[in-house]
């Protein structure tokens, strides 16, 4: 009988070897998961791993020393819709519609990264702003323009995060409400898909939160209109509004108190969201295996160099934005790259550490070899530039980052965006250059290698007036057709 005891025991225990290694076996043949977290007008410079000592983000701080941080990511248009339309579809906005706010993604152009990956037997999913739609905000997206995600919880693009105010679109086209603040309400629905995934497939998530975007304005105490930023008390009341230090240059006035105080607050709850999904991910045991990526679309000119807008600038406060990538089995942890990254690069780079070749052709770059090596990029430039279809502060500008300067020209001579900036000696970006007669020759080479990218991209320095020309503002926004080349390719004919 004990015989027999001992054989059953044997036969149970080699069962259970066997679905283990099972289950290893899966895991070590299964292809990485991606997993990407925005935030939205968050400056690189707002982040306590990229030196700032008064920001409270210990998330992001634990993911930059567990992963790499690039200390020169720039958002090539500093704008909502046209940063997520590129890391959609790795082209420029002229070639995927996405080329201003409220201008759709084109849905027949190429492969956008979700269906991509969908092709690759990737389950997917997307939570929180998604700004692609076009026209109306206040409508749920539509299946057949959902680009490749399976599951999408969004409100498109809906500026109030409080609870009991924001929404998203249900299943059912129908609006629920949270009843927490947004980005832990769309962190908790991240959070329950991952609950429920098929574990022998891999997973492609986008949590895309919306602060610490300004969400309205209010009268200050010098009679002006200010951004406003205050949000949940938990996280105001972790700062002192009397300590905050404002940046280099900007005068110092409670008003402004009031706007940092609210941005930083906001970006600490953006930091407490990352950290709860990162803590479902170590529950699930797939950090090795998954590639976590933190970016924002676009920084926060927080009243500096008297902008009148937080963003559209060639200033790094307006593009240069945080990205932070851990992917254990290729990046070694603490990693710091100076490499030039644009965000024309993202989705290709992405695939390349995802060791995905879509034979396909992008208009970024595949940095993934060039950041973990700290090598400089091909053409040692990133591409920065605003279009327009008409707004009262219109600016309209081109230019270049290097790894010494920044380079912008405005079509209308607006002098705010006309810069030229030494990077080196000038991080804080106080002393403009560009009517400097002793630096006329850099000038001019930075300006020729602007018209290189403009003609490479057939950007004839398009203003709010041409785009109007080839068809009407409002066409624009419902527009699922053609792109602005094509279109400008059609009338010139």
């Amino acid at each position: 009988m004990r015989c027999i005891y001992i054989l059953f025991s044997l036969a149970v225990l080699l069962s259970c070897k066997s679905r283990v290694l099972e289950s290893s076996e899966i895991t070590s043949r299964k292809s990485p998961n991606l997993v990407i977290v925005l935030s939205d007008q968050h400056s690189a410079d707002m982040v306590g791993a990229y030196g700032n000592t008064q920001i409270i983000t210990p998330n992001l701080d634990k993911l930059a020393s567990e992963g790499m941080l690039l200390e020169n990511a720039f958002s090539s248009q500093p704008v909502c819709t046209p940063f997520r339309g590129m890391l959609m579809s790795g082209m420029h906005p002229l070639k995927n519609g996405a080329f201003v706010n409220d201008a759709p993604l084109l849905p027949n152009k190429t492969n956008l990264l979700a269906e991509i990956l969908k092709e690759k037997g990737y389950q997917t999913a997307y939570f929180g702003k998604w700004h692609l739609l076009g026209g109306d905000r206040d409508r749920p997206i539509p299946e057949a323009l959902t680009y490749g995600f399976d599951t999408i919880l969004t409100n498109n693009c809906h500026v109030d995060f409080r609870a009991g105010k924001a929404f998203f679109w249900n299943k059912n086209g129908e609006k629920e409400f949270f009843s927490e603040w947004e980005p832990y309400g769309q962190t908790r629905q991240a959070i329950n898909y991952l609950k429920q995934i098929d574990k022998t497939k891999p997973f492609a998530i986008i949590l895309s939160l919306h602060p610490p975007h300004d969400w309205g304005k209010f009268k200050g105490e010098d009679g002006k209109m200010h951004y406003r930023y205050d949000t949940e008390d938990e996280l105001m009341n972790l700062y002192n509004r009397d300590s905050i230090i404002l940046r280099p240059g900007l005068e110092d006035t409670p008003d402004r108190r009031r706007m940092y105080h609210g941005h930083m607050a906001q970006v600490t709850g953006v930091d407490i969201a990352l950290g709860r999904l990162m803590d479902q991910l170590k529950s699930m045991d797939v950090e090795d295996n998954t590639l976590v990526a933190f970016s924002a679309d676009h920084g926060d000119m927080l009243e500096s160099h008297n902008a009148v807008l937080p963003k559209q600038y060639p200033h790094d406060y307006s593009n240069k934005i945080p990205f932070i990538i851990k992917y254990p089995k290729k990046i070694k942890s603490g990693l710091k790259t100076k490499t030039l990254f644009g965000t024309l690069d993202i989705l290709p780079t992405l695939l390349g550490y995802l060791d995905i070749d879509t034979k396909q052709e992008f208009d970024g770059r595949d940095l993934s070899a060039a950041l973990i090596k700290n090598q400089s990029n091909k053409d040692n430039y990133v591409p920065l530039w605003v279009y327009r279809l008409g707004h009262a502060n219109n600016i309209n500008w081109r230019g270049v980052v290097t790894e010494e300067f920044t380079f912008s020209m405005d079509k209308d001579n607006n002098p705010i965006t006309n810069t030229l900036f030494d990077r080196i000696k000038d991080p804080s970006q106080l002393n403009n250059l560009y009517e400097d007669p002793e630096y006329k020759v850099i000038k001019s080479r930075l300006k020729e290698l602007t018209y290189q990218w403009m003609d490479k991209y057939h950007d004839d320095f398009y203003g709010a007036d041409e785009f109007k020309s080839v068809q009407p503002k409002e066409t624009w926004q419902y527009n699922y057709t053609k792109n602005p080349v094509e279109l400008f390719e059609a009338k010139n004919k």
